[in-house]
């Protein structure tokens, strides 16, 4: 943490719920009395392209973007774009890292990158603090493969200063009616997963 600014970066492909993740992690630390400041990247969000967001929490925020190698937490739905991600994370940032696999478009538009064969053990030999999950396993569990960002919000909640109550709060005002017990449920599971030990 920096500043008593707390630096989240959120990253993934169109259509894993990065947009809405933020918009929840946001909601909560306004809850909770904040300042915070979001930006967002979305090209090619519907059709598979890369999605990154940025927010940036405290008592007082004066910009919205993160400066390389200032990220305290890396939230990474897809693990080719956490370690695509890495050079923004402080050396003692938690990356919390979904095990999914989606090939994003620039893979297929570009020769100069190639999908690595294992992402998660890669960042591993680049951060000390690195939480992988199985999230489109437990994503599957439950019944609803768009789980993922939600499982991953609540690895992430144990991590910052916020009543509990407010994410569930947050998440009953933004997710819609019918899929919010499901949420619920699946924030439970993340939370769960961030007490187990690091490097998992």
């Amino acid at each position: 943490m920096t500043n008593n600014i707390h630096n989240i970066l959120i990253v993934g492909v169109g259509g894993q719920g990065v947009l809405l993740a933020s918009e929840i992690i946001s909601d909560v630390a306004m809850r909770s009395g904040m300042d915070v400041k979001k930006s967002e990247v979305h090209g090619m969000s519907q059709r598979g392209g890369v999605v990154t967001s940025h927010v940036r929490i405290g008592k007082k925020v004066y910009s919205p973007l993160i400066q390389e190698g200032e990220t305290d937490f890396l939230m990474a739905f897809e693990q080719a774009e956490g370690l695509r991600a890495i050079n923004w994370m402080r050396k003692d940032g938690i990356a919390i890292i979904s095990r999914s696999s989606l090939v994003p478009a620039i893979v297929t538009s570009s020769k100069k990158f190639t999908y690595p064969d294992d992402a998660v053990a890669e960042i591993k030999k680049k951060l000390a603090k690195v939480i992988a999950v199985d999230a489109d396993k437990i994503a599957a569990e439950l019944g609803n493969p768009r789980l993922v960002n939600t499982i991953l919000i609540g690895v992430l909640s144990s991590y910052l200063p916020f009543d509990p109550n407010l994410w569930i709060e947050t998440i009953k005002s933004l997710v819609k009616p019918k899929l919010v017990d499901i949420n619920l449920t699946a924030l439970e599971r993340g939370r769960d997963i961030s007490h187990e030990t690091i490097h998992t």
